[in-house]
């Protein structure tokens, strides 16, 4: 399938599907008429003398220094020169490909003065998987990311390196393999393809895309530890949920009730109070066990709810903002004006990914306190401590084992890297560009954390998944619901039980390799 890009209606279902998938991509009549327009304007524009900021003038604070309309195009060479200086890792290839998805998609709004040929080139290389390497560090989020984007641009004019077919080589190989000349920018062109915030948009569009997956195995987690310690399920009752009716919660309450029908290891509370136990008679009793479940598992919707709402708002953030002009000046042509502004300020990309960030490291935080309920045998209700076999004591084996104890001591080192990072980054603004830039939107490391933060979360929940298999067998699964069985025996396809203490790092490694290429959502309703 083919993804038209106008410039008004990408979602992140079709950066998925392009950036993951590998669908195809093309541009819209009506984007390349719009992009032309722009582009006569400006030019027009240029050779009437006009001062246009970036088209005749330096850059940032050297927009005091203006140049002859012969000198534009060396120009933007050079601004894409100076800012090839990148650090850190190279960002992964669904980041790459969203990124060139995004900016040729923001371009073909029509409103940059850039040439179509130039935004189907990006295309080209984005359907012939011929990616750019872009170190993920450099970016302060305005003027956008012109120092990952400066990767892009200088893909097109022939320089920097390109991925292919899992090799690193020269730009400038690839082109002269496919017969293909570089592309030659004209005025704007360079600034108009880096002066935008399409790499943080990236980052973002990932991150909120996975975290909508983790909110299905957050619930997924609550359910099974219901059951594993012979929870009250009557917490998630619709009539609590509706008495506080915030969107999320009440989804999440719904999720995890549906989840658990036909349980016979999580309890309705009136069958919970019956096992408590009562007074009988007497003026006080000490009940046989508790009618609440602890925080962790009563206040889950509450949890993984703020998570469902934030993402709510998040999306519709990302994706107004993978559908703007968000380059700087802009072009009008139906009133033949341009326009200088700010909108490559990544301020709102910025301030929902620190929101991501912090709604999901509050997942990893409860399930790690869930994962603390099961293995700890004062809390788990009956089952074996660290989720052990249950070993007779004649068992030679016996007093040998600790089961889960590693895996809970590492769950908690990912969730505490997880809350370290959910840090907010929107307010580390910093003056940049000789006072230029005075204030910044820190949009790409805002994004770049939040999806950072989301890959600690799957991890968390990984691990949490396997104990709760081992809690299950331990319990009975015969028992669980028909739901849980269903998520259940797919892990246990990739997975055994632990019977014996042994290394587990593969076994996080399958249930990673399950969430991340949604095998396991696809059995959740």
């Amino acid at each position: 399938m083919s993804v038209i890009l106008d410039g008004s209606s990408l979602t992140l279902d079709d950066v998925a599907a392009v950036s993951i998938e590998g669908d195809t991509v093309k541009l819209s009549e009506v984007s390349v008429r719009a992009m032309r327009a722009s582009y006569e304007l400006k030019d027009k524009l240029l050779h009437d003398g006009r001062t246009i900021y970036g088209v005749s003038t330096g850059f940032g604070d050297s927009v005091v220094r203006q140049v002859a309309p012969v000198k534009a195009m060396e120009l933007q060479r050079n601004l894409i020169r100076y800012h090839v200086n990148g650090t850190g890792p190279d960002a992964p290839a669904s980041v790459v490909r969203a990124t060139l998805l995004i900016r040729a998609n923001c371009l073909a709004k029509g409103n940059s003065g850039i040439r179509p040929e130039v935004v189907s080139r990006l295309l080209w290389h984005l359907d012939n998987d011929v990616l750019p390497r872009v170190p993920e560090r450099g970016s302060v989020g305005a003027s956008g990311d012109l120092v990952p984007l400066c990767y892009v641009a200088s893909m097109l004019i022939g320089e920097g390196q390109v991925r292919h077919q899992g090799m690193l080589m020269p730009t400038q190989h690839v082109l002269m393999r496919e017969a293909m000349a570089p592309i030659e920018l004209e005025a704007k062109e360079g600034l108009a393809l880096i002066n935008g915030t399409s790499f943080s948009s990236a980052f973002a569009a990932m991150a909120v895309l996975r975290a909508g997956e983790l909110v299905r195995f957050a619930e997924l987690c609550t359910a099974m530890t219901s059951e594993a310690v012979l929870g009250n399920r009557g917490h998630f009752a619709s009539f609590i949920h509706q008495a506080k009716p915030h969107p999320g919660q009440v989804a999440s309450a719904a999720g995890i009730a549906a989840l658990l029908a036909d349980s016979r290891l999580a309890m309705e509370h009136h069958q919970v109070e019956e096992l408590a136990g009562g007074l009988d008679g007497n003026h006080y009793a000490r009940l046989n066990r508790p009618i609440q479940d602890r925080y962790s598992i009563r206040c889950a919707p509450h949890v993984i709810g703020v998570l469902r709402d934030t993402l709510d708002w998040a999306r519709r953030w990302v994706e107004i903002e993978i559908n703007s002009s968000n380059d700087n000046p802009l072009f009008d042509t139906t009133t033949n004006t341009v326009h200088s502004g700010g909108n490559f300020y990544g301020g709102h990309i910025a301030q929902a990914m620190d929101s991501v960030k912090t709604a999901a490291a509050n997942i990893a935080d409860i399930l790690d306190r869930q994962l603390e309920h099961i293995v700890d045998e004062k809390f788990n209700n009956g089952l074996t401590p660290n989720l052990i076999p249950n070993f007779d004591a004649g068992d030679w084996r016996a007093g040998l084992h600790h089961g889960f104890k590693g895996m809970q001591i590492a769950c908690s080192a990912i969730t505490a890297e997880a809350l370290n990072q959910s840090t907010p980054a929107s307010i580390f603004s910093r003056s940049t560009e000789a006072h230029n830039q005075d204030k910044v939107s820190m949009s790409a490391i805002a994004a770049r954390d939040a999806l950072r933060v989301v890959e600690l979360v799957e991890e968390v929940t990984a691990i949490h998944l396997l104990a709760l298999c081992q809690a299950l067998d331990l319990r009975g699964v015969a028992d669980s619901s028909p739901l849980i069985r269903g998520a259940y025996e797919l892990i246990r396809e990739h997975v055994p039980n632990v019977s014996d203490d042994r290394a587990m790092e593969g076994d996080i490694v399958a249930v990673l390799d399950l969430i991340r290429s949604g095998t396991l959502g696809d059995v959740l309703p």
